[in-house]
């Protein structure tokens, strides 16, 4: 399956991501969009698009995958199963999206996200330690906050320059920690993030939840239902991954998401980028303006399909 989408499908990322993953319209995309949100009919526009045939056709070959695949040997997985904010196992991919199409779907405890999981995904977190993670996570920030503090006070005066190039090896061997612990805990999921407008993100939610179900990306995804915080907000889409430490599948997922027209193209033969996020990170609360002055991201997208030019 693949799709396209114009410059108004996708939003800026801040607050999720450190200061230089961001990117930006220019102002012929922001009077585009503008003109594009002042006449857009929500309600007119899913009603369209969720009869393209490409996303019908993914969401029908979705669900013959799982149905060929419930053999009593190959039992299928959901972590959502029982859920009422979740996709089940016996529910149609295109029945889940008329029962929770994000654009609607009003946020609540009942409603926090909406999930769908890959029912043939390996991955089983049953061992992951996020208390173990938290505790060990905090004891590293605190200890870094210390050595951070002592520095800062020992050079009073000099040029920030200077502290930042002392700070930059300590922070880079924190984030490492970090990781490494969250491999020890298990705790290694982590996805790659996409920021659609309101009035594309049923499209846009279809086509992810389709192929997450037809096994073409990682072991699930998230969306966000609707805050109300306007018509220019932009939704997060999540696309989750088991390992954060798995390179090759990290970039398997993003070349799958490229093909699909979910990641921005902003001028011939160039990516607009996309992150990828650890979860321990978010766990943790790290986002961009955290005080320990971390990236936020892990990977970028344009780093990674730039590298794999090259091979």
């Amino acid at each position: 399956m693949t799709g396209t989408h114009d410059d108004a499908d996708f939003a800026t990322t801040d607050g999720y991501l450190s200061s230089d993953s961001s990117f930006y319209g220019d102002a012929e995309d922001r009077a585009q969009l503008e003109e594009k949100a002042s006449s857009f009919d929500p309600t007119t526009y899913w009603e369209n698009h969720s009869h393209l045939l490409p996303v019908i056709a993914a969401a029908a070959r979705a669900n013959l995958e799982s149905a060929s695949s419930s053999s009593p040997n190959k039992p299928l997985y959901n972590p959502y199963e029982g859920s009422i904010c979740g996709r089940q196992l016996n529910e149609p991919v295109e029945d889940f999206l008329k029962r929770l199409p994000p654009l609607t779907t009003a946020a609540s405890s009942q409603y926090p996200w909406i999930f769908i999981a890959n029912p043939h995904a390996t991955s089983r977190p049953t061992d992951r330690d996020q208390t173990g993670f938290t505790k060990v996570a905090e004891e590293l920030l605190e200890a870094f906050s210390h050595k951070k503090n002592e520095i800062e006070s020992s050079m009073a005066g000099k040029a920030k320059g200077s502290v930042t190039r002392k700070l930059t090896p300590l922070r880079k061997a924190l984030e490492n920690d970090l990781l490494a612990a969250g491999q020890k805990k298990h705790c290694t999921s982590g996805k790659w993030m996409l920021f659609p407008y309101p009035e594309h993100v049923n499209l846009q939610w279809a086509i992810v939840a389709a192929a997450t179900v037809n096994r073409e990306l990682g072991i699930a995804a998230k969306v966000a239902p609707d805050e109300h915080k306007g018509d220019r907000a932009p939704r997060l889409i999540c696309v989750y991954t088991k390992d954060f430490s798995d390179l090759e599948d990290v970039k398997r997922v993003l070349v799958r998401l490229v093909e699909l027209g979910l990641v921005k193209k902003r001028a011939a033969g160039e990516e607009r980028g996309i992150y990828y996020k650890a979860d321990v990170f978010t766990e943790l609360g790290i986002n961009s303006d955290n005080e320990w002055g971390l990236k936020a991201s892990l990977y970028a997208s344009r780093d990674l399909l730039e590298a794999r030019k090259k091979k």
